[in-house]
This record gives C-alpha cells, sequence and structure tokens, in this order.
C-alpha cells in the first residue's frame, strides 16, 4: 500500500510488460539511445565527434540519476535539457555534444513511437491469442443448436459455435486496423525546430544528401523503413488519433462479446471462468457474477472514452506546432495501451475457460422449438392443401394459447393444440416428427467451417506467438 495516488492500471489491470515498456527507465533509456544513435551518425558524416564520446554515451545509457533531474527540471523548468544536464555530468567528456543539431522532439517524439509501435506489436499477440481461443470455441460448437435472439428476444435458432464467429469476426476486423496503425508508424528522424532541418544544412555545409543518409541510419538503427516525408515539429498527431482509434476498436468488439456473455450467463447458458475458491459475492454466497465480463466491459467504456483525446489533439496543432497536447498525450496515449493491454489479458482468460451448460441450452431449445418450427409447419400444411391464411390464423390462436399457459408456469403444449384443429391436418405424431433441433440451425457449421478456414493462417501464427503472452 501507499500513500500516494496510484492509477489501478497499473496496480490492478495492465501486464508487466506495458508496465515497463512505458516506464520511466524505458522512456528516458530510449532518449539515451536516440542521443547515441545521432552522435554516432553526426561521427561517421564527418563532424567532430570521437569514437571515444560516443562509447562514453553508450556505457552511460541506464544509470539515469533521477533525482539530478528532478533537482535541474525545477530550476530551468524543461525536462530535456535537464535529462541533457544528467546525462553530461556522467559522460563528460561528450557532453559538449549531446543533442547536437537537435531539438526537444527528436527525443519525445521518435521515443514515443518506438515506445508505441512496440506496444502496438505486443497488443497484437493478445488480440490474436483471443482470435485463437475463440476460433477453437467455435470449431467445438459448430452445430450446437442454441435459441438466437433479436431484441434480446427469442428468434430462429443458431449454434453456439456460429454465435463465436460473430465476435471474431469483429476482432479480426480489428487485428486489420491494429496491422494498419503499425504498418504506417515511421520515424520522425532528426529534422529541427520547425521541420526544415536547417541546423543540419550549417552542420553539414549543405550537403542534403548527409541530411538524408543521418535520418535514413537514424530510423534503421531503430528499425523503421522510412521517415515521415513532411513534418513540423513534431510527427504529425493524426498517427496518435490512428493508434488510439485501433485500440477503441479492439474495446467495442471486446465489450459486445463480453456483454452477450454477461446476458448468456444470465440464462445460465453459457459462464466465464469461475474458480473453486472465487467469491461472487461478500453478502450472497451463492451468487457467480460474471465479475471478468463486466471488468471488460467498465475497461472498454474507458478506453473508448480516452481514444477522443487523440482526434482532439491532432485537430488543434497550430501550425508547425503547439504545446498543449504535450500533458494530454502522456496521459491518455499511455493509458490507452494499459487499458488495451488489460482487456486483452481478461479476454484471453475468458474465452479460455468458457463454460456452456449444454443442458440448459438444449431445455431453452425445448421450450421454443415448437414456436419455431410454426413456420416449416405452415409451409407443409399448404403443401397438404391447405389455405395458407387459414392456417397461418390456426397457428397465431394457438401460439397465444401456449404461451398464456407458459406464463402461468405450465409445459408448451402448442404441438397437441394445433393436431386438435381440424382444419390444420397434421398429427401431433408428425408434428413432434419435425421437431429437432437440428433441422433449424440453417448452415451454421458450414458457415463456422468456411470462416475459420479464412481465419486459420492467423491462428498458426498465434501459436507461434502464444508463448510470449504475458497472463
Amino acid at each position: 500500500m501507499t500513500d500516494r495516488y496510484e492509477s489501478p492500471l497499473s496496480s490492478r489491470y495492465a501486464s508487466e510488460y506495458m508496465l515497463k515498456l512505458f516506464s520511466s527507465d524505458t522512456r528516458y533509456q530510449t532518449w539515451r539511445r536516440l542521443w547515441v544513435a545521432l552522435a554516432r551518425e553526426e561521427m561517421k558524416l564527418g563532424l567532430p565527434i570521437t569514437e571515444d564520446q560516443v562509447r562514453e554515451l553508450e556505457a552511460h545509457i541506464t544509470d539515469i540519476d533521477y533525482e539530478c533531474v528532478r533537482k535541474r527540471e525545477k530550476e530551468v523548468r524543461h525536462d530535456v535539457m535537464a535529462h541533457v544536464y544528467a546525462y553530461g555530468l556522467v559522460a563528460p567528456s561528450a557532453a559538449g555534444i549531446i543533442h547536437l543539431g537537435a531539438t526537444s522532439c527528436y527525443v519525445t517524439d521518435n521515443a514515443d513511437l518506438v515506445i508505441y509501435r512496440d506496444g502496438l506489436q505486443y497488443l497484437r499477440k493478445g488480440l490474436l491469442a483471443v482470435v485463437k481461443n475463440l476460433a477453437e470455441f467455435a470449431e467445438a460448437y459448430k452445430a450446437l443448436p442454441t435459441l438466437g435472439y433479436t431484441h434480446y428476444q427469442p428468434a430462429q435458432l443458431v449454434t453456439m459455435g456460429k454465435r463465436a464467429t460473430l465476435w471474431i469476426q469483429d476482432l479480426m476486423s480489428d487485428l486489420h486496423e491494429l496491422d494498419f496503425a503499425i504498418e504506417n508508424i515511421k520515424f520522425l528522424g532528426c529534422r529541427g525546430t520547425t521541420g526544415t532541418e536547417a541546423s543540419f544544412l550549417d552542420l553539414f555545409d549543405g550537403d542534403t544528401g548527409k541530411i538524408d543518409e543521418m535520418n535514413k541510419a537514424l530510423a534503421a538503427s531503430f528499425g523503421f523503413t522510412e521517415c515521415f516525408d513532411v513534418c513540423g515539429q513534431t510527427y504529425p498527431r493524426k498517427v496518435d488519433s490512428r493508434i488510439l482509434n485501433a485500440l477503441s476498436s479492439i474495446a467495442q468488439s471486446l465489450y459486445r462479446m463480453a456483454n452477450d456473455i454477461r446476458l448468456l450467463q444470465h440464462d445460465r447458458q453459457l459462464e466465464e471462468p469461475f474458480e473453486a475458491n472465487q467469491i461472487g459475492s461478500s453478502a450472497m454466497a451463492y451468487k457467480r457474477n460474471p465479475m471478468r465480463c463486466e471488468r471488460i466491459c467498465s475497461l472498454a467504456r474507458y478506453l473508448m472514452a480516452d481514444a477522443m483525446n487523440a482526434p482532439m489533439t491532432a485537430s488543434v496543432q497550430w501550425l508547425e506546432r503547439t504545446l498543449d497536447d504535450s500533458a494530454n498525450r502522456r496521459i491518455s496515449l499511455p493509458e490507452g495501451f494499459l487499458s488495451a493491454d488489460a482487456i486483452l489479458r481478461l479476454a484471453q482468460n475468458v474465452t479460455n475457460g468458457l463454460r456452456v451448460n449444454e443442458q440448459i441450452v438444449a431445455r431453452t431449445v425445448r421450450e421454443y422449438l415448437p414456436f419455431i418450427a410454426t413456420e416449416n409447419l405452415l409451409m407443409e400444411g399448404v403443401k397438404r392443401g391447405g389455405d395458407r391464411q387459414k392456417l397461418h390464423e390456426i397457428i397465431r390462436k394457438c401460439s397465444m394459447e401456449a404461451t398464456a399457459r407458459m406464463k402461468e408456469g405450465l409445459d408448451c403444449d402448442l404441438p397437441a393444440r394445433l393436431a386438435k384443429e381440424p382444419d390444420f391436418g397434421i398429427s401431433e405424431e408428425e408434428i413432434n416428427a419435425v421437431l429437432k433441433p437440428s433441422l433449424y440451425i440453417g448452415r451454421c457449421p458450414e458457415q463456422v467451417t468456411l470462416y475459420l478456414e479464412k481465419v486459420r493462417p492467423y491462428l498458426t501464427e498465434a501459436e507461434e506467438t502464444s508463448a510470449e503472452i504475458d497472463l
């Protein structure tokens, strides 16, 4: 416990990987790596920087004196220059060439791009793990009839596996958005205060080829293939908007899935995992609340709202830059990633242990099947020479009577009622013969099989990376 506020995203929900990725150490060590890379490339391109200076910078990437930084920032009111100062103290021979030709956004923005890219790649693994779990569930239950709902009212039958493919399809759409976001993250490079590279024109005596070579090499050293074609002082804030939109999309899909599971758990048809010693309620010891799915929905709401920060920031970037994005981005981007991470971790847990109560599912199907079968019975009656409109009225009247009986707690007697109607022309035995759930699930098993064939290449990738997922 602590006497200072701590975000629940850190203390309760996010993975160790994501917490480390967005830690001060990762961020500021990346700044130092960027300064080392810049010094190295400037040395290669002929600026007065020595190999010894570069080596000294490399030797002090991790030993950051945060107390020194804190004191210096309080004095100069500039975080980057406070870190430059602290770095120079431990690498005195290189103190004079740290940050040469650069502006603050060289370290702040490029470090953010590195961290966001790595975070997206990690979330992608988590998303694939959820898809893999759901695909296995869909395959296992592709032919299990279950009551379908429209408007959360009983409708025609579907299968438990087919319903899961609806969740998978949403997540596959999110995967494609995530891939697009990853593929379109470029490096900012070292572009100067307004993106004109003017400082490097001076440093390299007007040799623009050296500037391009330097930025290409800087990008490559951090795993990027290209820089943004043009920029102001910062990288385009549309990138942030694209990233948080992709994370919001994941939240939307998993909210939908978790909410569906909550509804089905209310009906005892489907249940999220529940440990042997888990307590469902402090007062009602018998309860099995869907707490994981509720938490998914709760965090997803937060992430969907958080994602609105980025488009508002991107829309108000004055000319070459303004600083009113800084405080917002320090909060909204990390918390967006940590929220998405938490949601995916929960979703992996839920989908890895979903329990289908098949007897309750079957009982629910049996209860509504006579009503579902009436459309087929209507067609059969017409084939036998009956009047479609008269048959429809018989079915309507008998259905209302059977429903009224069921509301009194009695069983459904619709087949017997229909058989007693002289003009219906179908016996109770014949009616009962067509009350087989498998006759009313349409192409569900085939649809599941065909869809999973499309997903299968991604499942292979999920199997290869699943061991790396931090659960």
